[in-house]
């Protein structure tokens, strides 16, 4: 059993640290720490030259990454370009894709899948339960399976965390956004206060548009890439009121004023509905740990007492 642990832990640190290291992207990485290298050795006035700083770097910033985005990017070829396609808009939606390309969510998936499956397998070979051969191998692609499709979990995960950051944050964000075309800024200009004095995913999402913008994209593309980038129905209204108002002349601030009511009317409807969610959710946990434990702890006295009683003797 000692080594049958020991083989887990081993299975389960490597595919971990491998689904860290497909949804990292080490070009970033090099080129931050290329960066700071160069900044320490300017200050210090010391004489340096490219190559010696690269090999200064880490071994895993130096062969680990390089070999995990080849191996991405080799997945690549033998995949679907509709399926490189859903991973690019989930990339999208979970606001990572100019951190994470879809080659490196494959590598990823890959990794996983031949780690956990091999696991599995490895776990059936040392350990004491003796299975046939078959059904070795039917655990191992199923655990295979689903280790294929964790880091997408992972991905799943983060859209649904910044979809609700993003819901949570809107009607306070419209409402800056009101105060400040009230007072005389235009709609970019407002944009960009609330990106300056916010840090959330909404407030990153309004400095991305003003960026686009700034390089000579119309406001109204912008926006509607926002919409899609983020993928609430509540931001695809704020975007099509806003381009209407803008394309039919009605006052910016109105419309500001109403999407903001609207959204707030949302925030409640949403929270009041999680409270009637509430005690249906209840129900599981109170049925399978509660009731039982609060059985076990009013009954056991009067079992005990019926036990040593006369009414015990007669079952024996």
């Amino acid at each position: 059993m000692t080594g049958v642990l020991i083989a887990v832990g081993i299975v389960i640190v490597i595919a971990i640290a491998l689904v860290i290291i497909g949804l990292r992207n080490p070009e970033t990485l090099d080129e931050r720490a290329l960066l700071s290298r160069l900044d320490e050795l300017s200050q210090s006035g010391q004489e340096f030259d490219l190559e010696q700083i690269e090999l200064s770097q880490p071994f895993t910033e130096r062969v680990i990454f390089p070999i995990a985005r080849s191996l991405g990017k080799f997945a690549e070829r033998f995949t679907p370009q509709n399926a490189l396609l859903s991973i690019e808009k989930k990339l999208d939606l979970a606001g990572i894709s100019s951190k994470i390309d879809p080659s490196m969510v494959l590598m990823a998936q890959f990794a996983a899948l031949g780690i956990f499956g091999g696991g599995v397998f490895l776990i059936f070979m040392i350990g004491t339960l003796k299975l046939p051969l078959g059904q070795r191998l039917l655990y191992s692609l199923i655990f295979g399976g689903l280790g294929f499709y964790f880091p997408q979990l992972m991905i799943g995960s983060r859209i649904s965390r910044r979809q609700k950051d993003i819901q949570r944050a809107l009607p306070d964000a419209l409402d800056l956004l009101t105060i400040c075309v009230e007072a005389g800024l235009g709609f970019d200009a407002a944009m960009n206060k609330v990106a300056q004095k916010w840090q959330s995913e909404l407030s990153l999402s309004f400095g991305v548009v003003i960026k686009e913008i700034q390089l000579g994209k119309l406001r109204k593309e912008a926006l509607r890439d926002m919409s899609l980038r983020i993928g609430l129905s509540e931001m695809t209204s704020f975007t099509a009121a806003v381009i209407q108002s803008e394309m039919l002349g009605v006052s910016l601030a109105k419309v500001l004023r109403i999407q903001s009511d609207q959204m707030r009317v949302k925030r409640r409807q949403r929270a009041e509905e999680e409270a009637h969610k509430a005690p249906i959710k209840m129900l599981v946990p109170m049925g399978l740990l509660i009731f039982p434990s609060l059985m076990i702890v009013l009954l056991t006295p009067a079992a005990l007492k019926l036990f040593h009683s006369a009414l015990g003797d007669m079952f024996g």
